[in-house]
């Protein structure tokens, strides 16, 4: 009698025209990048229903949506995206059919003014497209954190102070992140805080933690290096004494391996810009403590300098 009981109690909310109108009230987010689809995460919670666009371990660069991808974007009620011209046929899509109140919330855009925009190697001005990696900066990731409460709470106000609970306690974890890894550079002999990357994903990590990009190997058109090109980095590699260079497993290349052997460099294969780790580490946080340990490791500092950082997600 009581199960009975309690189910026809369920069936009676279930049914009831309120709480079908506050279960329409779930904002559908589509986002784009695996770090920003965690970082969405972690600040809407249970009251958000997110769909990453970009597959983890997907070049995001080169990254085409395909039909199924059109069906999440025109039902999200937000859309976040990194911009600064990194998803720029995603974006194209979601302007074609997406519905007519929702925004198009490019992080980048509304963190870094133009003024502060890097150009390099593997995106040079004349192409016109810089360089998006703002992220592995993790005080501009806070800034990324911080837009997206203040667009949860704009379309579901009800919830607003959930969504504030939610990124104070997550920026709050960014802030440790951003302490441990000052701390972890600091671990490393001066003389050996130099970047040589194959993806040119951390200019504005670089300079906000005392490290020198020497060079990123791979050119802007995403292919491989010239002959020219990867002489002149052996040589550099040779003359700064560069202890270990760093390619990425979404973008594997030989040509790394052949600059490691005739500069004499290690060759670690292992840092991420965009790719989410396996558990226990998966998320934006634990991919940043392990890009900091490998770095610390392979340039004389320690490896377990950032092991303290908290790397759980909201529901973990």
């Amino acid at each position: 009698m009581g199960r009975l009981f309690i189910l026809f109690a369920i069936f009676v909310l279930i049914t009831n025209p309120a709480f079908a109108k506050e279960a329409k009230k779930t904002l559908h987010i589509a986002t784009t990048v695996p770090p920003i689809t965690n970082i969405v995460e972690n600040i809407g919670g249970s009251l958000i229903t997110v769909t990453g666009i970009v597959p983890n371990g997907t070049d995001s660069h080169t990254f085409e949506p395909v039909p199924t991808d059109a069906k999440t974007l025109a039902q999200a009620d937000i859309i976040f995206v990194n911009g600064m011209s990194l998803e720029l046929p995603t974006i194209k899509l979601a302007e074609k059919v997406k519905k007519t109140g929702t925004p198009i919330v490019r992080l980048a855009d509304e963190t870094l003014p133009e003024d502060e925009w890097q150009y390099d190697f593997s995106f040079p001005r004349e192409y016109g497209y810089p360089n998006p990696h703002l992220w592995p900066n993790i005080a501009l990731a806070i800034r990324y954190a911080e837009i997206i409460r203040d667009q949860l709470a704009e379309h579901d106000p009800q919830h607003a102070d959930l969504y504030a609970a939610n990124a104070s306690n997550y920026i709050a974890k960014l802030a440790q992140l951003d302490r441990a890894i000052f701390a972890c550079i600091g671990t490393i002999p001066e003389s050996n805080r130099k970047l040589i990357t194959y993806h040119d994903s951390f200019a504005y990590f670089a300079p906000r933690y005392g490290m020198e990009i020497i060079a990123a190997i791979q050119p802007a058109s995403f292919t491989e290096p010239g002959p020219r090109d990867i002489v002149h980095i052996i040589e550099q590699i040779k003359r700064e004494k560069i202890p270990a260079i760093f390619g990425s497993e979404v973008f594997p290349s030989k040509i790394m391996e052949q600059i490691a052997r005739e500069s004499g460099a290690r060759f670690v294969d292992e840092l991420s810009d965009d790719e989410l780790p396996e558990t226990p580490n998966h998320s934006f946080i634990g991919m940043m403590v392990n890009n900091i340990a490998i770095m610390a490791e392979a340039l004389g500092g320690d490896a377990a300098c950032a092991s303290h950082v908290d790397t759980s997600n909201l529901n973990d």
